[in-house]
């Protein structure tokens, strides 16, 4: 995989030439996706901004996740489609996982859940990543900049 600055800047250039605004939801990560993405050139032109939502209470009353567990593909789904919604952007990702090192809500340590939502389309993804707790949130974060890349491409 590229490195994390590298792939923001691709996304960057991507956005500004496609004219698209993103918008981050992010849970597992709790703002280092956002913030890489905030260093990229110009993003006050593209960024729309982002939630860090850390808790499922956020989750659930700001993003509009339902009834479900907070690590799942219908939990990565509500929140890049409610942050997309809600910060008024083209393109929305969102991240939700379980860092480690142990398990939450059914899943291993490692496990990701990923969604890209753009044009009323989501794509998800769900990643098992078997490394410490910081490799997770890199590996996590790597993933979610390549999903939201492919979106702004096209």
């Amino acid at each position: 995989m590229a490195d994390i600055d590298e792939l923001a800047e691709r996304v960057a250039g991507a956005a500004r030439r496609a004219g698209l605004t993103v918008a981050v939801a992010e849970s597992l990560t709790c703002g280092k996706l956002s913030s890489s993405l905030g260093a990229a050139p110009d993003s006050a032109h593209w960024l729309r901004g982002a939630v860090v939502a850390y808790s499922e209470q956020v989750k659930r009353q700001v993003l509009g996740v339902s009834d479900v567990p907070v690590v799942s593909e219908e939990a990565a789904r509500a929140m890049a489609a409610g942050v997309r919604s809600l910060l008024d952007a083209d393109v929305a990702v969102a991240v939700t996982g379980v860092g480690g090192p142990g398990p939450q809500d059914g899943e291993p340590a490692g496990s990701v859940w990923l969604a890209v939502d753009a044009d009323g389309e989501t794509r998800t993804r769900h990643e098992q990543f078997d490394c410490d707790p910081s490799a997770v949130l890199a590996a996590a974060i790597e993933t979610a900049l390549d999903m939201l890349l492919a979106a702004v491409q096209g």
